[in-house]
């Protein structure tokens, strides 16, 4: 894996140099970790000029033995644990002799980017603003393999917990089983923050669970993901609770579905992201839910479950090949509940079958 993660530098360094910029500062810790392998929180990449070098305030090796930096990186561990890696590393460039530094400006504050101009008060820093974002945005092989196993854990995980006994426990409850059986599973630990609704909470979200009881006709709503090896995945989906479904039920389900279905057939290169959202969007107007709808209708996943693209009303771009979203439309009706429904997918081409589902959990609409 070193010589990939070679690659990914050396492409950030042919653009830098196409911009003017003689070495870059990767201070993001998904970007450091894209470019790096194994790298600890805080951690800062300096590409250039003559080397490649990760700053880190303790041992990465001895530290996180089970995720490394890949090799041909020169470590730099700073003397006082309190140092700023992102701050050494443009004194590094500076003594190396560079006269300009692309650095992530999004990811530092002004206090930090004025201690950069401290220490290299003749290094002029120029943005490189989402550079490694954009690289990213595009997974490989290997990238998507970690993708389908962190699905093939949060399916598992979901799928254990419909076989248990729902009624009389809490949102709180089920969300930390669920977490729980994430991690015996293989995961690093959730994706986010494991969100569980029933009854009036289902639906909304980004729910927070709380000590709310499951009760019979509830709809429950669950929304999960699985970190495995750095990669995130996302499922949600609402089943009810031991009973024939209401007839209200049944419609605002099948309306959900049926945008999700539209917006999940748009997956294709070529497509615009607003083309997708829009697929969806229509569906859940039509159906009279247009001011319920939330402002995108997927995203981006990756080494973070939020990333680009973004499928947004306004997004501009195209989809490529190769590229994993989210597909996640939800509607919630205040005092009654809602319907959520999402799965991770990766982008391919009709001629390889059109969209690989990763999340396979049935979307039928069940009793539990």
């Amino acid at each position: 894996m070193s010589e990939v993660y070679a690659a990914r530098r050396a492409r950030l360094r042919e653009r830098c140099e196409a911009a003017g910029s003689e070495a870059a500062l990767v201070s993001g810790d998904a970007n450091v970790r894209y470019l790096a392998g194994g790298a600890p929180t805080g951690a800062a990449l300096l590409v250039g000029p003559a080397e490649d070098s990760l700053l880190c305030r303790g041992d990465p090796v001895a530290e996180r033995s089970a995720d490394r930096p890949a090799e041909g990186l020169r470590i730099v561990v700073l003397p006082a644990p309190d140092g700023d890696p992102a701050v050494a590393g443009a004194e590094r460039a500076a003594a190396a002799g560079a006269r300009s530094l692309a650095v992530e400006e999004h990811h530092l504050t002004v206090s930090r980017h004025r201690a950069l101009c401290s220490v290299a008060p003749r290094l002029r820093l120029d943005d490189l603003g989402t550079a490694v974002e954009q690289q990213r945005v595009v997974k490989d092989n290997e990238e998507i393999s970690a993708l389908r196993i962190a699905a093939e854990i949060a399916d598992q995980a979901l799928g254990e917990l419909l076989e248990s006994i729902l009624v009389g426990r809490t949102e709180r409850h089920l969300a930390l089983e669920l977490e729980r059986r994430l991690v015996d599973h293989g995961a690093a630990g959730p994706a986010f923050t494991t969100s569980v609704g029933t009854g009036p909470n289902s639906g909304l979200a980004g729910h927070v669970p709380t000590d709310r009881r499951v009760e019979e006709g509830d709809f429950l709503c669950v929304c999960l993901g699985a970190d495995y090896r750095g990669y995130r995945s996302e499922v949600a989906r609402t089943f009810v609770i031991g009973t024939t479904p209401a007839d209200w039920q049944i419609e605002l389900y099948d309306q959900v579905f049926a945008a999700q279905r539209a917006g999940r057939e748009k997956l294709a290169p070529g497509t615009p992201y607003r083309d997708v959202d829009r697929a969806a969007r229509v569906v859940l107007e039509a159906a009279g839910h247009g001011e319920r709808l939330g402002p995108r209708i997927g995203h981006g996943v990756g080494l973070e479950n939020d990333e680009d693209p973004r499928l947004t009303p306004s997004a501009m771009g195209k989809l490529d090949a190769c590229v994993p979203v989210t597909v996640d439309p939800g509607v919630h009706l205040p005092g009654r509940g809602g319907v959520r429904i999402d799965d991770t997918l990766v982008v391919r081409p009709e001629a390889d079958g059109g969209p690989e589902l990763l999340t396979i959990t049935t979307k039928e609409l069940l009793a539990l």
